[in-house]
């Protein structure tokens, strides 16, 4: 899709797919974050490209597909550690990619899509994407992102005098072996619905704002707050009794969201605000 850039990065930062961005070298990675293996997707061979060059370059062992069956093919030959995978492929679109890959278990995906595709990018996040990138974006960006999924996929790590687990209102969660329940049910949470509830579990009682919450649970300054409404909207159907009249995740009107340990004469009179 789109070609764009260069088929290497050179001294200057492109948008792969079309945009100009910050100049620039791809960015050096963090000593303290161990390299993964990163699967690329993407029909375009010179986003592909230029996508791949910047992970190589930032440190990441990387393997490329063109299309669903090839990247079917990848997975199942050496589990990634990481999936970049545009929506539009061949064949096979990036949402049955998605599902035929978290069939065989969990593995973090960043979803690309086109500029103003907003159905797909909610669509996409509600397939279980942790992260979404529009094009044309910045391949630095992209590098950030990944790096930001991988450190929050890795077994945490516990402030001192902080317990292992977090507790309330019916919801045991187990940040070391990234486990949730609730009621003694098991959640299938994804990365960022578990880094979200964790966050909002640890702070009941107050209300954040989408930039907020952007800020503290992706650790963005940046970014369509539509990914904080989508994934709100879903760890109400994993955890709320009736996610239509939800208890625990309340929406604060004019605000953003609110954890409640109790329900009843405590939580707010209005009506709930869509998410």
């Amino acid at each position: 899709m789109q070609p764009a850039l260069p088929a290497r990065p050179a001294s200057g930062d492109r948008g792969a797919g079309a945009e100009a961005s910050v100049p620039g070298p791809a960015p050096a990675r963090d000593p303290a974050t161990a390299p993964g293996h990163v699967l690329v997707v993407d029909d375009d061979p010179t986003v592909s490209e230029v996508v791949a060059g910047y992970l190589t370059g930032a440190g990441y062992d990387v393997a490329r597909a063109a299309d669903g069956p090839a990247a079917l093919e990848c997975f199942a030959r050496r589990r990634p550690d990481l999936v970049v995978l545009d929506l539009m492929l061949p064949g096979m679109d990036g949402f049955e990619v998605c599902r035929r890959m978290r069939a065989h278990g969990r593995v973090p995906v960043i979803m690309l899509t086109a500029r103003g595709d907003e159905d797909d990018r909610v669509l996409g996040l509600e397939t279980g994407a942790d992260d979404y990138v529009t094009k044309p974006f910045s391949p630095r960006e992209l590098v950030l992102r990944v790096d930001s999924v991988l450190r929050r996929a890795g077994p945490a790590a516990l402030p001192a005098g902080r317990s292992a687990l977090i507790e309330g209102a019916g919801l045991v969660l187990d940040p070391a072996a990234r486990r949730a329940a609730r009621d003694g049910r098991v959640l299938a949470l994804t990365l960022r619905e578990f880094d979200l509830l964790a966050f909002l579990l640890r702070h009941p009682g107050r209300a954040f704002t989408r930039e907020e919450l952007m800020s503290e649970v992706w650790g963005w300054d940046f970014g369509d707050l539509s990914t904080v409404t989508v994934h709100v909207r879903r760890l109400r159907g994993k955890v709320e009794a009736d996610p239509a009249r939800p208890e625990l995740i309340r929406t604060v009107w004019g605000v953003g969201y609110r954890l409640d340990l109790t329900s009843g004469p405590l939580a707010d009179a209005a009506p709930e605000e869509p998410a």
